[in-house]
């Protein structure tokens, strides 16, 4: 496994991130464990998770299957690099909406970290990430409950998701004028199929010294071999979801077809190109990866050790070709 500082931090993290969003929902708790520990035995160090994962009536499950990895020792709490996140509701998708149960209130950010650390079984979490913007509460009552937490020992570092340019540049401004420390991560959707974030969104974590985690490498598989496994008639992630939609227009069918004869001709693995990738571009940390399987996960290992020739890039350049730098992306 290779490793890297996480944005501006002297904090150490693998090139993958192991993301942990189907244990529960997809995956069950022994499943899960078997993943965790087949990851951290290869060297990944760095695992994400969230406040809300397990879904529906089982949100915070998630949390609980990690807790129950961590209780089971072996060092696995001291050599994980953990990440989660709060933001949404608590509740049940069917329940009530209690005020101050969801968002980046004071409020809900002490009672978020609190629930998070009793479900994780730990005491402290190394990465705390708002998991989208809160559009109601001023950044400076956010980083004051998260410096409070920090000065507490229950959170080490502060990251993002989901956030704009702007958002990040917002954040971190209002935390130098506090003396805080600010976000050290933005988690956002990138990959050769939607390079919006290189407008400005990598240019601002770049700029502010946010390492960049990409979730969705695949963008919801369609990157990872979709056209094959239709015509295998395989059970592919590519039968539903933001794979199925992208396929069914003609134009983007076009272009994944383009991308796998290409793979085809270098005798690569679609998926695994499709994150090597994303470990070229500047800023990136490493992507999230969600297996629900030991053999996605093996998968997904070996795109560490994929070296893309220049030839191979700039192919891919032409299919996927990225938005451009702002403002010229959109000025001219």
């Amino acid at each position: 496994m290779k490793y890297t500082q996480l944005g501006r931090t002297g904090l150490k993290v693998s090139r993958l991130v192991l993301g942990t969003m189907n244990f529960g929902p997809q995956t069950d708790e022994a499943e899960s464990h078997t993943i965790m520990d087949a990851a951290q035995q290869a060297g990944i160090n760095f695992f994400d998770t969230a406040n809300v994962y397990g879904w529906g009536a089982n949100k915070g499950r998630t949390e609980e299957i990690v807790g129950s990895w961590f209780a089971k020792g072996g060092a696995r709490r001291d050599k994980t690099v953990l990440a989660t996140k709060l933001y949404a509701n608590m509740a049940p998708d069917d329940g009530k909406v209690w005020p101050n149960h969801d968002k980046l209130s004071a409020l809900n950010i002490r009672r978020s970290v609190d629930a998070s650390l009793k479900r994780l079984g730990t005491d402290y979490i190394d990465l705390y990430q708002f998991h989208h913007v809160d559009r109601d509460t001023p950044w400076d009552e956010i980083w004051q409950a998260m410096d409070v937490l920090v000065q507490q020992g229950k959170i080490l570092y502060v990251g993002s998701s989901n956030h704009a340019g702007w958002h990040i540049a917002r954040a971190n401004e209002t935390a130098a004028r506090r003396g805080s420390y600010g976000l050290v991560s933005e988690q956002c959707l990138y990959n050769l199929a939607e390079r919006r974030a290189e407008m400005e969104v990598i240019p601002a974590a770049e700029g502010y010294g946010l390492g960049v985690i990409p979730w969705s490498p695949l963008h919801g598989g369609l990157l990872g071999g979709a056209l094959r496994k239709e015509r295998e008639g395989g059970a592919a992630r590519s039968g539903a979801g933001r794979s199925a939609d992208s396929l069914a227009n003609s134009t983007i069918r076009a272009q994944i077809q383009s991308y796998e004869d290409l793979l085809d001709k270098h005798g690569l693995e679609p998926g695994e190109v499709a994150l090597a990738w994303l470990l070229t571009r500047p800023g990136v940390t490493g992507p999230i990866v969600g297996p629900r399987t030991a053999d996605q996960l093996a998968s997904a290992l070996r795109a560490v050790e994929l070296t893309l020739p220049d030839e191979l890039l700039a192919a891919l350049d032409e299919i996927f070709p990225g938005p451009g730098p702002s403002p010229e992306a959109f000025a001219w």
